[in-house]
């Protein structure tokens, strides 16, 4: 039975872990304990309350209202116990042990993996595991601590800090466009070969904003597509058609030259560069100091601009 003070905190853990994985046998696993001992802190703690909890079917759970308000305060019961224990931990105030970051596949190679030899020799206690995909990852349900998301807008669910600022340009190539000439306007770009980037939600019409934030939707005729931002810019820089790509990515052909900057009198809205991590009242030192080194980096103007 519930008896203790310990016990009821633990049936609360119980409780919101049986929500947050929506399976008591998922619960059981991510808690190391048996499904029976999940099952019988949620009966007890019901019978405790004298109200039902969780409506049960062989396929789903569901939240009562009563559920629905418990779980919102064993939540925020559960942080402040978590943050009292860091707090009184003196190991828990030492930034250590092994930390999981995400991040975009590209972003990952071309500017992140050069920090991370600086990072661990100022910081030799922690353990990085980077995992870089292009896909949206849930951080909580996939056991991240970090993110960096290249976004217009974080989350609501999140604590972003800005670590850049990224643009888009149309380019080509110097020799594509002795062939097929420069468009002079966004309505141009309907008569040119383009490379289309999979993941952008514009990849089949190319938005650009005129020097007075006028917006200009253009379809794109695109004869090359792929999800990868690099295979798209060498597609570019190889004379194939023209791409509307990141700065990250097309600063350093620029500068080769291997591409040139089209159509300069518009751009695109200014996309952010965040550093993302679920929201807590209490931040491990981890990640703290990863944010803190993060945003250090990137203090100033890009490299890639």
């Amino acid at each position: 039975m519930i008896e203790t003070a310990m016990d009821r905190l633990r049936a609360f853990e119980v409780f919101a872990t049986v929500v947050g994985q929506g399976s008591f046998t998922r619960a059981a696993d991510k808690l190391e304990t048996s499904p029976a001992n999940v099952t019988r802190y949620i009966n007890e703690l019901e019978e405790m309350l004298g109200a039902r909890l969780l409506n049960r079917t062989s396929r789903r759970l569901s939240l009562t209202e009563t559920g629905k308000t418990l779980y919102d305060r064993a939540l925020s019961i559960l942080e402040e116990v978590a943050e009292a224990e860091a707090i009184a931990s003196s190991t828990a105030m030492q930034p250590r042990g092994r930390l999981r970051i995400n991040a975009p596949l590209s972003f990952g190679i071309l500017h992140l993996a050069p920090l991370w030899p600086r990072f661990m020799a100022r910081y030799p206690d922690i353990e990085l595991d980077i995992s870089l995909v292009d896909r949206l990852v849930d951080l909580v349900d996939e056991g991240f601590d970090l993110a960096v998301r290249i976004s217009r807008e974080g989350s609501p669910s999140l604590i972003s800090r800005k670590l850049a600022a990224i643009h888009h340009f149309v380019c080509a190539s110097p020799d594509y466009v002795t062939r097929h000439g420069a468009p002079q306007t966004p309505d141009d770009i309907r008569n040119h070969a383009c490379i289309a980037y999979a993941h952008s939600a514009s990849a089949e019409e190319w938005r650009l904003l005129d020097r007075d934030d006028k917006l200009h939707t253009v379809p794109v005729s695109n004869i090359f597509h792929t999800n990868n931002g690099e295979t798209a810019c060498a597609a570019a820089a190889a004379g194939f058609g023209l791409i509307l790509q990141p700065t990250f990515l097309i600063g350093e052909l620029l500068r080769q030259g291997r591409l040139v900057r089209l159509l300069p009198d518009y751009h695109t809205p200014e996309i952010d560069v965040l550093a993302v991590y679920p929201s807590r009242r209490h931040v491990s030192a981890k990640v703290r100091v990863m944010v803190d080194f993060l945003v250090e980096a990137f203090r100033g103007k890009p490299l890639w601009d």
